[in-house]
């Protein structure tokens, strides 16, 4: 299928980075630890904020690409993973989709201006990234972890339910980890040339961040557990000793890492422990 500007379906696909839209998952958290999941228009309002969170999402990774296009081009495995870096994509194209997003996220205002609110602050948040959090050590890996946590608000308010304080610092804990570790593959695989901030890292220093960030998540999530108010919650607490310590070993081990994204929808093991996850959830709060 052929479209304007002479560009193919799947190169406009990965340029809004349909992969990376595992993450949003996070949103619907929050229908489930609520116990709404039964619920009909919950449900419907949680799936319509997973999918306008999935338009913001690729929004932000579309400008990102657009500020980093002679970076990505240094980089061994962007250079050609990214269309507009591989050129397979033109600039004026990618505008083009990206004011079609931001149409539809304007349009998402008529649904729930609460929940844009949220998304709004998303973008914001990634827009100071995109041209400056992403230099600054530590902040860089915050911002990337607060994405997460918005997501889960963003998922609380389109159901209209509070956010339990222990999910929030257990989802920024866990993002730690994932961002520790993605900055600490980059430094490991490419060294400090593909981005600005890796010169002020060390493979050691983020270890230590990762370190601290999972056994926090850990803590933090048994504690969230055992405040549910459902003893069958605790069964959920081994499958996330495993799952830290499976994609460690991915990591260590296997050389993964670098793209969390990546890790989550290929390592079988993995895929299986998160759906054991889920499942061990539905039933524990049905």
């Amino acid at each position: 299928m052929k479209l304007p500007f002479n560009i193919r379906l799947p190169e406009l696909l990965r340029l809004a980075r349909p992969k990376q839209w595992v993450k949003n998952g996070f949103v619907l958290a929050p229908l489930v630890f609520a116990r709404a999941f039964h619920d009909t228009v919950a449900l419907q309002n949680a799936a319509l904020a997973f999918v306008l969170f999935c338009v913001a999402s690729s929004a932000t990774y579309i400008l990102n690409d657009l500020r980093d296009i002679e970076r990505d081009r240094a980089h061994p495995v962007k250079s050609w993973s990214r269309p507009l870096a591989a050129g397979t994509v033109k600039p004026r194209t990618a505008i083009a989709l990206l004011v079609a997003l931001y149409a539809v996220l304007v349009a998402g205002l008529l649904w729930s201006p609460l929940t844009m609110a949220v998304i709004a602050a998303y973008m914001a948040l990634n827009f100071a990234y995109s041209f400056w959090l992403k230099h600054q050590p530590v902040l860089d890996i915050f911002s990337v972890a607060s994405g997460f946590v918005l997501r889960i608000f963003a998922g609380a308010v389109a159901i209209a339910v509070p956010v339990s304080n222990w999910m929030a610092i257990t989802t920024l804990c866990l993002a730690l980890y994932l961002a520790s570790i993605k900055r600490r593959q980059e430094l490991a695989t490419s060294g400090s040339g593909g981005r600005e901030v890796l010169q002020r890292y060390s493979v050691a220093l983020v270890d230590r961040y990762a370190e601290i960030s999972a056994v926090g998540a850990l803590i933090f999530y048994s504690l969230f557990v055992m405040s549910s108010g459902s003893d069958r919650m605790a069964l959920t607490i081994p499958l996330v000793i495993f799952g830290l310590f499976r994609y460690w070993y991915v990591v260590e081990a296997l050389d993964g890492g670098e793209s969390p994204t990546d890790v989550a929808v290929t390592d079988k093991p993995l895929i299986a422990t998160v759906g054991l996850w889920v499942a061990a959830c539905l039933y524990a709060l049905s």
